[in-house]
């Protein structure tokens, strides 16, 4: 077993910062190689990394895009299931952001 360890002497605030910058970038292209693998579109990988929505993405990509809402409802009808996703809370059961899905595919938002 072998323990490999940074020691940074000296390197101060810039340094630091730079550690850190080069662990987020690192995180990001892990994270852009997998939404790449799994959607199989750079296109869509890359929206979802910017945290861009738009109609027609699947559930799954929202839940990718903007991560787990703070709340959702869902109704169900003779002809769909519509949910809608609340994100952003900001008072007792207020939010700014809210998505719309219908069948499992993002049909609108509203966005205050």
């Amino acid at each position: 077993m072998s323990i490999s360890v940074l020691v940074v002497i000296g390197a101060g605030a810039a340094g630091l910062a730079a550690i850190v910058s080069a662990a987020k970038k690192s995180a990001q292209k892990k994270r852009r190689a997998l939404l790449l693998a799994k959607y199989g579109d750079e296109e869509i990988a890359d929206w979802i990394m910017i945290r861009r929505i738009w109609q027609g993405m699947t559930f799954e990509q929202l839940i990718d895009s903007w991560g787990k809402p703070a709340d959702m409802t869902e109704r169900v009808y003779k002809t769909k299931v519509a949910h809608t996703l609340k994100y952003n809370q900001t008072g007792k059961n207020r939010y700014s952001d809210r998505v719309i899905v219908e069948n499992g595919i993002v049909v609108g938002w509203d966005q205050k």
